[in-house]
């Protein structure tokens, strides 16, 4: 038997499969195409690649990381990046996916949050994740706030500036409408003068380039309003960065942290920020956490009814 994580991303989905134990695991990922009109399309093209690359062993429970805001059933509320999606049962979907296995999807954020705690062993923390979005979780007394059947943890439409830039939300000034990787190319082409690649930022702010320098500084800056801002609400023990951008922006997270220091007030001493400890791959690791909480329930439920069956 066996746990399956699925993290669905901008641009790719990845799959983790962990035999038994934590730690035996087979990873296998696929570019996901760009968004089209047709959800249907993405739903045949994820089944395709599930029954292409995973093993033949039997899967337990799945969990799915998806970066969209879904209600307490699976349905898709909202998912800027991928329109088409709205309104699709996407907790039904995987079900005819892998029937008679039990299924869970979350946010990303939220799984990503949960999975940090355990590989810190910290029970109270924020995690934001900074790459083509930004999306984030609480974790209070090592349980997601406000929990998966309440709503998800959307840290990243916190507003940070009301005359900020456009989100993908409709709204103005969200942090992730000013701290994404894409929004911080978009800063840093418009000071440059033309078009900035990842890998030119990087070369720039190694070379000390002013434009480089003030793109994400700019970023860190309104990345630290939102850390503070929830600091203020839930007094974690610790704030966590992961995400793929800013696990490949050389010290952005101590940028982040100086600019958190910088915002504290008297009385209020911030929680210190790290970078996270599994990198870009935290909301993967936080699906097959899900799968497996979900097959301790799934055990837990059938032990209980054999109980009550041996005992008419």
């Amino acid at each position: 038997m066996g746990y399956l994580g699925i993290d669905i991303g901008g641009t790719k989905v990845a799959f983790r499969f962990e035999h038994g134990e934590p730690g035996a695991a087979e990873e296998f990922s696929f570019a996901w195409p760009e968004p089209g009109p047709d959800a249907a399309a993405d739903l045949r093209l994820l089944g395709a690649e599930a029954a292409r690359t995973l093993p033949r062993e039997r899967i337990t429970a799945v969990g799915v990381s998806v970066p969209a805001t879904l209600d307490g059933t699976g349905r898709v509320l909202a998912w800027p990046m991928r329109p088409s999606w709205t309104g699709v049962d996407f907790g039904a979907a995987l079900r005819s996916l892998f029937p008679g296995v039990p299924v869970r999807a979350a946010d990303d954020g939220d799984l990503a949050a949960i999975a940090e705690a355990k590989a810190a062993g910290c029970a109270d923390l924020v995690y934001f994740g900074v790459g083509s979005g930004i999306g984030g979780g609480i974790v209070l007394d090592g349980r997601s706030w406000p929990g998966f059947e309440r709503a998800s943890c959307e840290l990243g439409h916190v507003v940070v500036d009301r005359a900020g830039a456009r989100c993908d939300c409709g709204r103005r000034g969200c942090v992730q409408a000013l701290a994404s990787g894409p929004a911080t190319l978009r800063r840093a082409t418009r000071l440059r003068g033309s078009p900035v690649t990842p890998a030119q930022l990087r070369a720039g702010l190694g070379a000390g380039e002013p434009w480089a320098v003030a793109a994400v500084t700019e970023s860190a800056r309104a990345l630290a309003v939102a850390v503070v801002s929830a600091g203020e609400l839930c007094a974690p023990a610790a704030t966590v960065i992961g995400g793929g951008f800013a696990a490949g922006v050389p010290d952005f997270v101590p940028l982040v942290a100086g600019e958190v220091r910088r915002l504290a007030r008297p009385g209020r001493r911030p929680a210190p920020v790290r970078p996270a400890v599994l990198g870009g791959l935290s909301s993967l690791h936080g699906a097959v956490a899900a799968a497996r909480e979900l097959g301790r329930d799934a055990q837990a439920g059938e032990t209980s009814s054999r109980a009550r069956a041996a005992s008419r």
